[in-house]
């Protein structure tokens, strides 16, 4: 490779799912290791977004960001890459993006390659792949992030499940898998590099195990022996995944945290049913139950949509009991967002932003009230903390993790016997009460 990245600076925006900041991260180290440096969004020579599709607001927000890159760096190279760049190039008007390239998914691991290409003027072709047609996983790689407590790996792409509201299948392609070897190796080079927490990430995560000779349960099993690891966080699931044989497996891995985010997106089942959810809320209780039988308290977090189309105050005071009587301990609450191309776009019955406002109201308080009493039922009780940063609290600086659960703790000093807050302390585990 040329000498082309020597200290050159390169900004990368992320927006949107842990997917992308992973990739954000892998492209990063491509970078360095070509020789650039990190710089800001005002000064660096290469300001790059990693854009993010899954509502119109984030669709908004792309474009508010690549304006501001352009207003507040003029002279440096403005990249758009990731969901949005994809789906704005699937229905071609990618010339509306205002960008000096475009990079689109699955060629994110080329990025050091395509750029240096245009920066000597040569022409820069298949920047944007036909992601429904493409089988290949894109091998991005990181072997030393930023932050060495926790790092995210993503181990599987794509979905295939074309839930009438989501238009990610479109902007990231069939399901398809990283190989075991890579990962086994990615995950021995985070160990290496003092990483004591994994977050296992995909865009379907839970359909690892439809392709191929692994399952998803063997691939934590084979992380587990992976010396270094102190814990195995695994993202977001679909609900049917958590079967008696996969928790059997899984409550048997130490390392393995006791969090477990369902997507759910809603507690009725007719709305369900119109989002092409393949469950029902008799299984999502009984999922719930099975996974406390299995944990002591679990953790258990989700992701909600209100607002669906056609959605009646009678279906969401469905959703609303749902989630009263499942004692989540977070819940990631959002109001529907059209998204063109998909079906739900086109159903009868879209709601106003005010309706779908006040019922985002009513289950962020009941996640407020219940988040409180899930923490206090581990008041006085020993918390495992992996310490992650020190931050400054009412005038005083503490240590600041979270525990197996990922509650978040913070701990004075002083409890721990230090004269003052020692960055030393970051990335080791405290008990504390």
């Amino acid at each position: 490779m040329s000498q082309i990245f020597r200290n050159k600076k390169v900004y990368i925006l992320t927006l949107g799912c842990k997917v992308n900041q992973y990739e954000s991260d892998a492209m990063y180290e491509a970078f360095f290791a070509a020789g650039a440096v990190k710089g800001q969004e005002n000064d660096a020579d290469i300001c790059i977004i990693n854009t993010c599709s899954v509502t119109n607001i984030a669709d908004r927000k792309s474009r508010q960001m690549l304006s501001r890159l352009r207003k507040e760096n003029p002279e440096g190279l403005i990249v758009a890459t990731g969901c949005y760049v994809q789906a704005v190039a699937n229905r071609q008007e990618a010339d509306r993006i205002d960008a000096d390239l475009i990079i689109g998914n699955n060629r994110k691991r080329d990025m050091v390659q395509l750029l240096e290409a245009h920066l000597l003027g040569q022409p820069v072709t298949e920047n944007i792949v036909d992601i429904a047609s493409d089988p290949e996983f894109e091998d991005l790689r990181i072997r030393m992030p930023e932050t060495h407590t926790r790092s995210y790996l993503k181990i599987q792409d794509g979905c295939n499940s074309f839930c009438t509201y989501c238009i990610i299948p479109y902007v990231r392609g069939r399901i398809r898998n990283k190989p075991i070897l890579s990962i086994l190796d990615e995950v021995s080079a985070l160990a290496a590099s003092g990483v004591k927490e994994l977050v296992l990430t995909g865009i379907n995560l839970s359909s690892f195990g439809d392709i191929g000779d692994l399952s998803l349960a063997d691939v934590v099993c084979r992380i587990h022996e992976v010396p270094g690891i102190q814990r195995i966080r695994l993202g977001s699931l679909e609900p049917r995944i958590l079967t008696d044989d996969f928790l059997n497996r899984m409550v048997q891995l130490p390392k393995v945290c006791p969090h477990f985010h369902l997507s759910l997106q809603s507690g009725c089942d007719t709305v369900l049913k119109r989002m092409n959810r393949h469950y029902s809320v008799a299984e999502i209780q009984t999922i719930v139950d099975r996974l406390r039988r299995f944990y002591d308290r679990p953790a258990l977090t989700s992701d909600i949509i209100v607002g669906f189309p056609g959605e009646t105050e009678e279906e969401f005071e469905t959703t609303y009991r749902t989630l009263e009587a499942l004692e989540l301990y977070e819940m990631h609450v959002f109001p529907y967002s059209r998204r063109k191309g998909t079906v739900a776009d086109r159903m009868d019955g879209q709601l106003s932003e005010a309706v779908k406002k006040e019922r985002v109201r009513r289950l962020l308080e009941l996640k407020e009230r219940q988040m409180a009493a899930y923490e206090a039922s581990f008041d006085g009780e020993p918390k495992n903390v992996l310490i992650e940063e020190i931050v400054q609290v009412n005038g005083s600086r503490v240590y600041r993790g979270h525990t197996e659960r990922y509650i978040l703790v913070d701990i004075p000093y002083q409890e721990l016997g230090d004269t003052k807050a020692d960055p030393a302390r970051i990335n080791t585990f405290a008990i504390t009460t």
